[in-house]
């Protein structure tokens, strides 16, 4: 039994000292981080190289999908969303496939983005956008395949793709303009019921200036049609604290009523809970 166990433990030593051994990808992986106007843009892939062999026409067929690039899914990413080909692209994550020609490559944007490779079964409804850019060939051939966001404007970029003496590029528009509008609107129209809540608790929960929380919170719930009942609970919090114990109890009672006419009995709880600790 002894030798038994002696030589399991040699055997899951060599296993663990193997599974630790590292070698390098023949396909690395690469990730491209870009801000493009405001919006965020992200591209992860594979990256083989030709290696002295011929890629499109041989490796890589002409007129079939393929993963672009190797291993898992090339995945693009976008904070918001783009415009390709005149057609809207909702901001999100996807697949990208192609389908290389000899003049010009159909680009597919993928909303399943779990595939090793081309999926098993292509599904037409899992196409976000699709569409057809130039095919440009290269003086100087690219060895190793790579993507490039590159073309930079405010407004928009271009999704670059090459290997071999092949290139491609899809411009892809960005919404920087109703952002940036967007921006402007609301810092000149000053600070939103949530920046003062913000405020409020900030100065409560660091011991601040007790007054200046009470201050921010009233603006809160000024600004706040609703008057939600985490805003009512803040209130009363800072009342106590003032010494108000009164007027704490009393903007309790709003916010236990309205807490309760949500349904969220841990607030609820909370306002008895202290209605009752300031009532003494």
């Amino acid at each position: 039994m002894k030798k038994i166990l002696i030589a399991l433990a040699i055997i899951i030593t060599q296993f663990t000292i193997e599974a630790q051994v590292q070698t390098p990808q023949a396909s690395p992986k690469a990730t491209i981080n870009q801000v493009v106007g405001l919006t965020d843009v992200e591209v992860v892939y594979s990256r083989p190289s030709a290696r002295g062999r011929a890629v499109f026409g041989n490796l890589v067929p002409f007129g079939k999908l393929w993963r672009t690039g190797a291993n898992e899914n090339t995945i693009v990413s976008f904070s918001d969303d783009v415009v390709i080909g005149g057609k809207t692209l909702k901001k999100g994550k996807y697949a990208l496939y192609t389908i290389p020609n000899i003049q010009s490559w159909e680009v597919v944007f993928y909303t399943a983005t779990d595939n090793w490779g081309t999926p098993e079964e292509f599904k037409e409804e899992n196409v976000a956008l699709r569409t057809t850019v130039k095919e440009e060939s290269m003086p100087k051939a690219t060895d190793t395949f790579t993507i490039g966001i590159n073309g930079l404007d405010s407004n928009y970029a271009f999704l670059e793709i090459s290997w071999e003496n092949s290139f491609v590029a899809v411009k892809f528009e960005v919404p920087t303009q109703e952002k940036a509008i967007a921006n402007v609107e609301k810092a000149l129209a000053g600070p939103s019921a949530g920046d003062y809540f913000s405020a409020a608790q900030f100065f409560y929960q660091s011991n601040g200036d007790i007054n200046k929380a009470k201050s921010y919170v009233d603006k809160a719930l000024v600004l706040s049609a609703e008057k939600p009942f985490y805003f009512l609970r803040l209130k009363s919090l800072i009342q106590a604290k003032q010494g108000d114990k009164k007027a704490a109890i009393e903007t309790a009672k709003v916010s236990l009523a309205a807490s309760e006419a949500a349904g969220n009995q841990d607030y609820a709880k909370m306002n008895k809970d202290s209605i009752s600790e300031w009532s003494r």
